[in-house]
């Protein structure tokens, strides 16, 4: 088969053989390459495919301004830069199908970018000695990113690295080869939430608006899954977001680090896209659960989910400020924006009698949600639970008036 096309990029000053060996993996399982060089000071051993200069160029400057910096981090930035548009201008002509990058911090840091300008569904693998490493900001990884750890492997070739480049070269073709990348037949409705043990509605939602025609994705509101939805938010693929689990905002302005990053609940909104938002686990602090509670929140009501993942409570007033910055995201939205409240609680640990039942924080949220409402919002309050029948009946009504009205295709 040599049906799939791979970009290979990395240093090819410093990393000729490595880089070398990537691509002639790839070619010996019938994979076509096309080779990158974002190199600053050195020339690579071989002729490539993109060369340093090009990229500089792309990146608005020259590999003459990159030396003359004086500092590599800048420099570096600057191949980053026009490595990604150059990667993205590549998918968008069709002349690749996948990429790999091989790098240290330097080279890893590049890669982020890289990836980040790929649309989901490009398989991205990121070859790297700080894999998996907390220096790396969950903001900055492609929701559909790939990393092996490359161990062993900082200066030559040997049988422990090659087994790592290995792997990722046969990973990536693999991977471009069998994707069956998202279909764009049916609407898309992206929908935000958690297991049912905690958030039911989908189990409710899903079937009925399949029935309606459209396709319905839930993203895990851990982090991740958050940086899944916006990316695929900002590239205009819904036709509507049920974003019913905003508790990624609260982890973020918490300094969790299960986190969606800065922007959460905000790329539906800049594109336009119909939303109808609610108050799912919008109480709850998510914290790694393997790692000591902080200081200030050991005397909070919690739950430990499992060994991943531990839940504490927020304060009324912090529930209030969630409030606040949850109606300031969406005022800015250039679309119709909907939310339902529901007043009686917003996930199963909350209801009366349960474990982190707190009707003080409940009452404080829905009081600051009706304060800063701000003009372009809906605000639909239901005397109801949010795992109750009448929240999933609610979504729908907002669905079918929106058909009816042609905001959403029928």
């Amino acid at each position: 088969m040599t049906d799939r096309t791979i970009l290979v990029a990395g240093t090819w000053d410093t990393k000729n053989d490595e880089l070398s060996f990537i691509t002639q993996v790839i070619r010996s399982q019938g994979g076509r390459v096309v080779r990158m060089d974002v190199s600053v000071l050195g020339d690579p051993a071989l002729p490539v495919d993109v060369t340093k200069h090009q990229v500089a160029e792309a990146g608005g400057s020259s590999i003459d301004a990159a030396i003359a910096t004086e500092d590599e981090n800048a420099a570096m930035q600057i191949m980053a830069s026009g490595a990604a548009a150059i990667a993205a201008q590549l998918h968008a002509k069709g002349r690749i199908d996948g990429v790999i990058v091989l790098g240290g911090t330097m080279g890893t840091d590049l890669a982020l970018d890289l990836c980040a300008a790929l649309p989901l569904g490009v398989p991205k693998y990121v070859v790297s000695t700080v894999s998996f490493s907390p220096m790396i900001p969950p903001e900055r990884l492609a929701p559909d990113i790939q990393m092996i750890l490359w161990s062993g492997g900082l200066y030559g070739l040997n049988s422990v690295c090659r087994a790592a480049l290995s792997q990722a070269a046969g990973a990536v073709l693999g991977a471009a080869r069998a994707v069956e990348k998202p279909r764009r037949d049916k609407p898309l409705v992206g929908m935000t939430s958690f297991g049912k043990t905690v958030l039911r509605y989908m189990v409710a939602l899903k079937p009925a608006l399949e029935e309606r025609g459209y396709e319905v994705a839930v993203f895990h509101a851990t982090g991740m899954g958050g940086r899944a939805f916006e990316s695929l938010a900002a590239e205009g693929a819904f036709a509507a977001v049920m974003d019913f689990a905003p508790q990624e905002v609260g982890n973020h302005l918490h300094g969790s680090a299960i986190s969606a990053g800065p922007d959460r609940m905000t790329a539906a909104g800049r594109a336009g896209v119909p939303q109808i938002v609610s108050m799912g686990c919008y109480d709850l602090i998510d914290l790694v659960g393997w790692q000591p509670l902080p200081a200030h929140l050991q005397d909070r009501p919690a739950h430990a989910h499992n060994r991943l993942l531990t839940s504490v409570i927020m304060s009324p007033d912090e529930r209030r400020e969630m409030a606040r910055v949850i109606c300031e995201r969406l005022a800015g939205a250039r679309g119709p924006v909907v939310f339902l409240m529901p007043t009686q609680g917003g996930n199963e640990w909350d209801r009366p009698g349960g474990p982190l039942s707190d009707p003080e924080g409940l009452a404080a949220f829905c009081a600051a949600m009706r304060h800063h409402c701000p003009p372009n919002l809906q605000l639909v309050e239901l005397d109801a639970h949010i795992n109750d029948p009448a929240f999933a009946e609610a979504a729908l009504s907002v669905v079918d008036g929106w058909r009816s009205a042609g905001v959403l295709p029928a």
